[in-house]
């Protein structure tokens, strides 16, 4: 016994360890780039147009662009990766086919994120031109989706797999439809998880920049349409300090970046729980 408790105690130890490291590594990020970056931000910065390849002005063009290729992305691959879920965890028969839908969707998922970038390049940038704009908010946002498209199904078939069956079981056994099951007390149930999953892809969109190099274009003019290119914030971010070497400027947009990843999460959250509720109780 006293054995036991003497390893629970390492064990506890040294996940508080680890826990305390890991929030420290986070926090101190954040710390220095605010405490770095927010000198430079202004309501200025905020709303004007960079100039002098980012060097001067501000970042309005490059927030709007990520508010866009987020929104977007995102209103294309929830439906179809919640779709994708259910239709895997809930009326697709076990077999071998299934196996290989879900290894393919782990091998997908896994994929470096420049292969999506080169494969969005010559499909949606070169060989769809004439339906996306070329280097455009709709190239990028189509490429978008194929990257977190794994990461939305397999998080929402494992939230879904996570209800319990008796429930789905008794609901059945009261008459109701297969459908009806789903919508009334699976989704809601596993609510968390899809959420998070979705949180966790908006983030990936939000901090990605080697695919939408190749697909978005890194255009400084602030965006009208789906079809005009744009640079999002982590762009941004990127090519001022990579082309110009101004950390200052970047040291800023790192700064607002951070507050609009927050902003939007906390959006994206309580979007999603709304659209849930309401399909629900439809």
């Amino acid at each position: 016994m006293i054995k036991v408790k003497r390893n629970q105690r390492a064990a506890f130890t040294l996940l508080s360890l680890a826990a305390a490291l890991t929030l420290l590594t986070l926090f101190g990020i954040i710390f220095y780039i605010m405490s770095q970056g927010l000198s430079v931000v202004s309501m200025e910065f905020l709303l004007e147009e960079p100039s002098s390849m980012g060097q001067e002005g501000g970042v309005f063009p490059a927030i709007m662009g990520t508010i866009y290729l987020v929104a977007l992305t995102m209103i294309i691959a929830t439906p179809v990766g919640v779709g994708t879920a259910v239709y895997l965890n809930e009326y697709m028969p076990e077999g071998r086919f299934k196996r290989i839908l879900r290894f393919a969707t782990e091998l997908l998922a896994g994929v470096p994120s420049i292969v999506f970038g080169m494969f969005g390049f010559i499909f949606f940038v070169l060989m769809l031109e004439e339906y996306t704009g070329g280097f455009s908010i709709l190239s990028g946002a189509l490429t978008g989706v194929m990257m977190i498209l794994p990461v939305i199904i397999r998080a929402s078939e494992e939230a879904l797999r996570s209800v319990p069956n008796a429930l789905k079981e008794g609901s059945m056994a009261l008459g109701t439809t297969r459908w009806h099951t789903i919508k009334k007390i699976v989704l809601p149930l596993a609510l968390p998880g899809m959420t998070t999953s979705l949180i966790l892809s908006i983030g990936r969109v939000v901090g990605e920049t080697a695919a939408f190099l190749l697909t978005i274009g890194g255009s400084l003019l602030l965006v009208t349409s789906v079809f005009d290119g744009t640079r999002t914030l982590a762009l941004h971010l990127y090519l001022v300090a990579m082309e110009t070497g101004d950390l200052e400027m970047a040291l800023g947009s790192g700064a607002v970046l951070i507050v609009l990843i927050l902003i939007i999460n906390f959006v994206a959250a309580g979007l999603f729980k709304l659209l849930v509720r309401r399909f629900s109780s439809a």
